[in-house]
């Protein structure tokens, strides 16, 4: 689903709640609104991309087949396409 048709489904749903309900929701709506602040990465974080992307610029990388047998190695209990 594209936004716009995400957007469309929640204002149905919206439009079919009762008084009570449509007040509990549009509350916690804000509530969720209120918290949403971009995430700041720590020093650790930051550290640990800088290092990643280093190495992937230094060739050390693995390619797709080598990750899924080592998967397929490490997870015998899981499906895998």
């Amino acid at each position: 689903m594209n936004t716009l048709e995400l957007k469309n489904k929640i204002i149905s749903q919206i439009d079919n709640l009762d008084d009570a309900d449509f007040e509990r929701v549009y509350n916690q709506l804000l509530e969720v609104l209120k918290m949403t602040t971009p995430y700041k990465l720590s020093n650790e974080e930051n550290d640990a991309i800088d290092s990643a992307l280093k190495v992937s610029e230094e060739g050390q990388t693995y390619s797709h087949d080598e990750v899924m047998k080592d998967a397929k190695v490490k997870f015998p209990h899981l499906k895998f396409k």
